[in-house]
């Protein structure tokens, strides 16, 4: 995906309530103004179980919902994407666990979707589709290679019976292996593993973090995102953390953890893009490459989040009234930065990725008027600390950096 200036207009909105505003509203003003949308992300909730780390909005035990699901998503989509301009070039259906819909359900959602992408004149370049390893069927795995899916995420999470366990995971670790040789065999060749380490009750969690990487490189994925376990307010994880029901794995064993990563899949020939996710060459997620460098995307189905040109929004995160609408979704959540806020973003989400943000980005940020001073004097503590350095024309995180990036973001944003 293209870079975008972070100067892009913001005029054309009313000054009413954010609260006031819709998806119509966003709608209207980016088929006026003729913007771009290069992504569109498809929330799908449903799953067998969730899991008590997970703060995504999921349901579990309400699986008679999933055709009626999918006829409001496609009435959905129906209304939003004859008017996007032409130009979307990614697609991603995250969840929950999207290929827990059933198979008759899947194929008319992505057989529905991709005929009104091709309608629209959309080039999509990645399709995406995240999926849980014991759904992956036969069956499945026809679905998606037919429908045009070009990249699975499998959420494997560990290859440790014991570590599933203490996640919540019931998949069997030995299907991840089967679910890549079935995606193999219909031609999808783009796959994704997702780890967790950090995982608390292990023994020895840097020895089993280590097993699960071999095990992970052994199955030869063209991407992998490892990500250390977050205990995420409100979820039941957190709550029995606080309570002290969690042995939290120490802050120097994670780090750890995170430097062994940087150092295996270097050596097996992995490019680290972004502080959670590598890939083989070529191989990087294009769609979210897209929310990293502040490109537009358009949200589908419930709780799902956009954004156009600075305006972020959320879908309603309930099913009940979501399934209740009709056309565009109902908005929970409406922000719109000012150019200050804008620029702190782009700050704060381009030093996730490895390229890091341009130099004439940064002069505009530390020039603004409400926070360059204070942005500035951050850049130079990350500079004298070691945090941060200059590659040619762009400020990056150093390795010691990425360890301690939520607290050089925080700064800057």
């Amino acid at each position: 995906m293209p870079h975008l200036n972070v100067l892009d207009d913001t005029t054309g909105w009313s000054e009413s309530p954010a609260q006031s505003r819709t998806a119509e509203d966003v709608l209207s003003h980016l088929e006026s103004a003729g913007l771009v949308t290069q992504g569109v992300y498809v929330h799908v909730p449903f799953c067998v179980h969730r899991c008590h780390y997970c703060d995504f909005f999921t349901i579990a035990g309400r699986d008679e919902q999933r055709g009626a699901y999918v006829d409001r998503l496609l009435d959905e989509a129906a209304t939003v994407v004859p008017r996007l301009p032409a130009g979307i070039e990614t697609v991603f259906i995250g969840g929950g666990t999207p290929t827990h819909l059933p198979p008759v359900d899947l194929q008319r959602l992505l057989t529905s979707l991709s005929d009104g992408f091709a309608a629209g004149r959309h080039p999509i370049r990645e399709w995406t589709i995240e999926a849980n390893p014991d759904t992956v069927t036969p069956i499945v795995a026809d679905i998606l290679a037919g429908s045009g899916v070009t990249r699975v995420s499998l959420g494997a999470q560990s290859f440790h019976a014991g570590s599933l366990k203490a996640l919540e995971r019931r998949h069997d670790p030995r299907n991840v292996q089967q679910a890549m040789e079935r995606l193999r065999a219909v031609g999808i060749d783009d796959l994704s593993i997702d780890l967790i380490f950090a995982i608390p009750g292990q023994q020895w969690p840097l020895d089993i973090w280590k097993q699960d990487l071999e095990a992970a490189l052994a199955l030869s994925p063209t991407h992998l995102s490892c990500y250390g376990l977050t205990y995420e307010a409100g979820t039941p994880l957190r709550r029995r953390l606080d309570v002290g029901n969690v042995d939290r794995v120490p802050e120097e064993i994670e780090a750890s953890m995170y430097e062994y990563t940087l150092e295996r899949l270097e050596a097996a020939g992995f490019e680290q893009y972004e502080i959670s996710n590598w890939s083989r060459p070529g191989h990087q997620c294009l769609h979210n490459l897209g929310y990293w460098r502040n490109a537009n995307w358009w949200p589908l189905g419930p709780s799902a989040s956009g954004h156009v040109n600075g305006r972020r929004w959320r879908n309603v995160p309930r099913l009940g009234p979501w399934l209740g609408g009709s056309g565009l979704s109902p908005i929970d959540s409406f922000e719109q930065l000012d150019a200050d806020g804008r620029l702190g973003e782009v700050l704060m989400l381009g030093l996730r990725m490895n390229e890091g943000v341009h130099r004439r980005q940064i002069e505009a940020s530390v020039a603004a008027p409400k926070r360059g001073a204070a942005r500035q004097a951050a850049i130079t503590r990350g500079l004298d600390r070691g945090l941060l350095c200059w590659h040619d024309d762009r400020l990056t995180l150093t390795p010691r950096g990425l360890l301690l990036a939520d607290g050089v973001m925080a700064a800057l944003l």
